[in-house]
């Protein structure tokens, strides 16, 4: 029996993304097995537990294997990155415990690695197991890990003190203040972390990277062509997506029905969705703000609420409690609002609401799960970036690939109700915004497409299951 062993880090727009690649293998060559490790959370990843028994109940080809629980306290680590960092870490003695009796009942043709997963590759070295990188983000993003190294080696200064423009092969100049967060301060544990990455890409023996061909045509030559990496190997580039969740990812119950019975009655293409990804919250001062934006704004809306960031450093990685919307949006807001606004507490069905034909707009994080949705969905955007990548994904979807505005967000990354207003009318009623849906909407064709017999997707991966030695 041939297996594929998947390794994706907690986080829930990890484990999404990496159970949809499994999905596409096993649809493609149902006679392969999977088997996913699966690092037990220390902290608030979405609805990871409920995802996994849905899968499991619903894909029997899918095979989870839990590795043990890690015992950490969470009140020293800086960052959500560093404490999955440290928990993976602590994992390597378990994967290599996994890869083992795995390979007893199984050959495992391949093991397929999240980036954080990158202290795994020495371990499946010395078992002899091929090891491609999976990358969540898009090639956007891959371009410049693979340029990081030749950035660290040619400038002294942390990204936060430099305050110019990163130019990197195959994407638009990045404002270096636009740096992913954990990346800003070149002393720090995680740009070190990120840096043993970046370095170890070339190790593997591929790429897989959840993007298509025409939407990613720049970063993607880039990266084939070695100039992200000068001098250096650059590993085959696999473009396998858009993998999208298909089912919901968390949440459910009667939520869902009311939601979309509400869009089944709104006009077509009338509906700006506003949603912040699992992890995005807000302050109480800004959640008001959004709230007068958009009564201003005078459009319909679906709006994602969660509470905001608790206060107490020891909650800080817990998931937050149910919102009280009452508490936390202006007086007789949801009275004056609601005969063409809907608020949802903490999830909704994002790609069921994406699609819905009412649904005329998306106010995004930038998350990589939900540009994908989105441009899937052909829903012009506004780009509002929270943590992780998204500020980098925002430069690439407003330059780049022209299917999002930006929202101008202030430096202490605050957003005023004026700009949420301008924003959501610009998008929804301006020719800029006629623009957009019109790039977005062949966007979604050429997506499609891609997934399609004949696709460039489907070419990638007989490409890679070749590599496999599994066709």
């Amino acid at each position: 029996m041939e297996t594929i062993v998947l390794y994706p880090s907690p986080g829930m727009g990890h484990l999404v993304s990496m159970v949809e690649l499994g999905k596409f293998i096993l649809h493609h060559h149902p006679s392969l097995s999977i088997t996913i490790l699966t690092a037990p959370p220390s902290f608030n990843t979405g609805s990871t537990a409920t995802y996994i028994r849905h899968i499991s109940a619903t894909v029997p080809s899918i095979t989870f294997y839990h590795l043990p629980p890690i015992s950490l306290d969470l009140e020293p680590f800086p960052s959500m990155e560093a404490v999955i960092f440290e928990v993976l870490n602590q994992s390597n003695p378990h994967v290599r415990r996994a890869l083992e009796t795995i390979s007893l009942s199984a050959t495992v043709s391949a093991f397929v690695i999240d980036f954080f997963c990158t202290c795994a590759l020495p371990i499946s070295a010395e078992l002899n197991i091929p090891t491609y990188y999976f990358f969540t983000s898009g090639a956007c993003i891959l371009a410049f890990f693979l340029y990081f190294p030749t950035i660290h080696n040619t400038c002294t200064k942390s990204f936060r003190d430099m305050n110019e423009l990163l130019h990197v092969p195959g994407i638009p100049p990045i404002p270096s203040s636009d740096m992913i967060k954990p990346l800003l301060d070149r002393d720090s544990t995680d740009y070190e972390n990120f840096l043993n990455f970046a370095q170890n890409i070339p190790n593997s023996a591929g790429i897989i990277v959840n993007t298509f061909e025409s939407l990613e045509t720049r970063p993607l030559n880039a990266i084939r062509e070695g100039k992200c990496n000068p001098g250096g190997h650059t590993p085959p580039v696999f473009s396998v997506g858009p993998l999208l969740a298909t089912e919901g990812r968390q949440g459910g119950g009667s939520g869902i029905n009311d939601c979309l019975s509400w869009l089944d009655k709104q006009p077509s293409k009338s509906v700006v969705y506003l949603c912040f990804g699992s992890l995005g919250l807000f302050s109480a001062a800004q959640l008001k703000e959004i709230a007068v934006g958009l009564e201003r704004s005078g459009q319909r809306f679906l709006w994602v609420v969660r509470s905001p960031p608790s206060d107490d450093k020891s909650t800080r990685y817990l998931p937050p409690p149910e919102p009280d919307l009452d508490t936390l949006l202006p007086a007789g807001f949801l009275d004056r609002t609601k005969d063409r606004g809907l608020v949802l507490k903490s999830w909704a069905p994002q790609v069921a609401v994406l699609n819905h034909e009412s649904v005329g707009g998306f106010v995004t994080h930038c998350g990589w799960n939900s540009v994908l949705e989105g441009v899937c969905a052909a829903v012009p955007m506004v780009a509002w970036p929270l943590y992780a990548e998204q500020k980098m994904n925002r430069v690439v979807l407003v330059e780049d690939m022209k299917v999002a505005l930006r929202m101008e967000v202030a430096e202490d990354e605050f957003v005023e109700a004026e700009e949420v207003e301008r924003r959501v009318r610009e998008l929804m009623e301006s020719e800029k915004g006629r623009e957009i849906r019109k790039v977005v909407e062949e966007m979604s064709v050429e997506g499609k497409g891609a997934m399609m017999e004949g696709g460039s997707s489907i070419a990638a991966l007989a490409k890679l299951l070749q590599s496999w030695k599994c066709v």
